[in-house]
C-alpha cells in the first residue's frame, strides 16, 4: 500500500469535521444553516410561502429587480460575516461567497436571468482606509470566476462619505445615502443588466439608491446578490 503524502484534509471551520475542499463546510453544517424557505419575490424580505411579494413591495415597487440572498442574517451566518467584514478573517468570506455562488448556478439553470457584469458596492473612503478592504468587491471577485460574470470596480462610485448605515433605521438610512453615489460620464448602460454585490441587505436603501442611479441611466435590469437578509425587527 501506497501512501499519498499529498492528500491534504480539511476541515469545516464550524465543527472542525472532516469536509471536501477548503472552502466548504461539512453535510450537518451546512444543512443547519438559516436558508431561507419563503420570500418575497423581488426584496427577499422573509415570508410564510414562496412566491410571494411582500406589502411593501406592492405598495412601492423598488427600482431593483429581484434580490438574491440565501440565508437569514441569523447564527452563524451573522458570525461569519462579522468577522470577515470587521476582523479580516477572509477565508469566512470566500467560503460565503462560493457557497453563494453555488446557489446562484442553482437558480440560473432554474431560469434567472444572467447579468452582464457584477458591480460591487463603493465604500467610502474613510471606512476604506479604516478597513484596509471592501469586502463587497472582494466577495465579487471571488463569485466572478465560479459564474463566468466579468466585475464593474470603475461604474458605481461614492462621492459622498457617510455615516454608517447600521446606526440608522430605515428613513434615516434612505436620506444618508442621497446624493452619495454617481455614475462615471457617458457609460454605455442602456438595455444593460446588473447585479449589485453587497454583505448584507438590511432595509434595502443601498440598493435601492444604486438601482434608482443605474434605471435613469437606460439599465433595464439592476439585481441584488448579496449572502444575507436581515428580517424586519420582530420577525
Amino acid at each position: 500500500m501506497v501512501y499519498n503524502w499529498l492528500r491534504i484534509e480539511h476541515y469545516c471551520p464550524l465543527c472542525d469535521d472532516r469536509c471536501e475542499d477548503a472552502h466548504s463546510l461539512c453535510d450537518a453544517c451546512e444543512a443547519d444553516l438559516p436558508w431561507f424557505g419563503g420570500q418575497c419575490s423581488i426584496c427577499a424580505l422573509p415570508l410564510p410561502a414562496a412566491g410571494m411579494t411582500c406589502g411593501q413591495c406592492l405598495k412601492r415597487p423598488p427600482a431593483f429587480d429581484h434580490v438574491v440572498a440565501p440565508w437569514r442574517f441569523d447564527f452563524p451566518i451573522d458570525s461569519l460575516i462579522t468577522r470577515f467584514k470587521h476582523q479580516s478573517r477572509w477565508p469566512f468570506g470566500r467560503l460565503l461567497a462560493e457557497q453563494l455562488a453555488q446557489h446562484l448556478l442553482h437558480l440560473f439553470d432554474e431560469g434567472l436571468p444572467r447579468p452582464s457584469a457584477l458591480l460591487p458596492v463603493p465604500l467610502a473612503r474613510k471606512r476604506l482606509r479604516q478597513r484596509g478592504f471592501n469586502q463587497a468587491a472582494m466577495l465579487a471577485d471571488w463569485l466572478s470566476p465560479a459564474l463566468k460574470i466579468t466585475v464593474r470596480n470603475d461604474l458605481l462610485l461614492r462621492i459622498q462619505d457617510t455615516p454608517p448605515q447600521q446606526q440608522l433605521d430605515a428613513a434615516a438610512r434612505h436620506r444618508n445615502l442621497r446624493r452619495a453615489f454617481a455614475l462615471p460620464d457617458e457609460q454605455p448602460l442602456r438595455d444593460q443588466h446588473f447585479a449589485i454585490i453587497d454583505d448584507v441587505l438590511t432595509t434595502g436603501a443601498t440598493a435601492e439608491a444604486l438601482a434608482r442611479l443605474l434605471k435613469r441611466a437606460g439599465a433595464a435590469r439592476v439585481d441584488i446578490y448579496c449572502l444575507a437578509r436581515t428580517p424586519k425587527p420582530g420577525d
